[in-house]
């Protein structure tokens, strides 16, 4: 089951970038997210093992919405707002401080919300820095 929600994710994810029609910046921030996302397992020792890709797909949405957000007014900018406004709610209930895993009904599997928490600020940081990096060769051309 988990690996079924993980490939779905990965579809969603990539649907949601396809469908905002987000610049190739935007893949480069999440790729480069990737590694960082792993970081919660450093900061959790009592997490002994861990597979999943859940923190990534965090990275992935947190890339796609800060560029929601950054683009320049009208309805991308109210979506990236509303996708930012969920996954932070989303991350405050899962309660990363709680624990290094938690049990959800329904799961075949334990959860590691600190790995979701990292992925979105990996992917925050990473899509930050690669609009950072766009803006001053994207203002040269004008």
């Amino acid at each position: 089951m988990h690996l079924q929600a993980n490939l779905f994710g990965c579809v969603a994810v990539a649907a949601f970038g396809i469908a905002a029609r987000l610049p190739r910046r935007a893949t480069w921030a999440w790729l480069v997210a990737w590694p960082l996302t792993q970081a919660g397992l450093a900061l959790q020792p009592l997490l002994l093992h861990y597979g999943g890709l859940s923190g990534v797909l965090h990275a992935g949405v947190a890339v796609a919405a800060l560029d929601l957000v950054l683009h320049p007014g009208g309805r991308r900018r109210t979506i990236g707002w509303a996708v930012l406004g969920g996954m932070t709610v989303k991350l405050a209930l899962e309660r990363p401080w709680a624990g290094p895993t938690q049990v959800v009904p329904g799961w075949d599997i334990a959860i590691a919300p600190l790995v979701h928490l990292t992925g979105t600020a990996a992917g925050l940081l990473c899509a930050a820095v690669a609009v950072s990096m766009a803006r001053p060769r994207s203002a040269a051309r004008s």
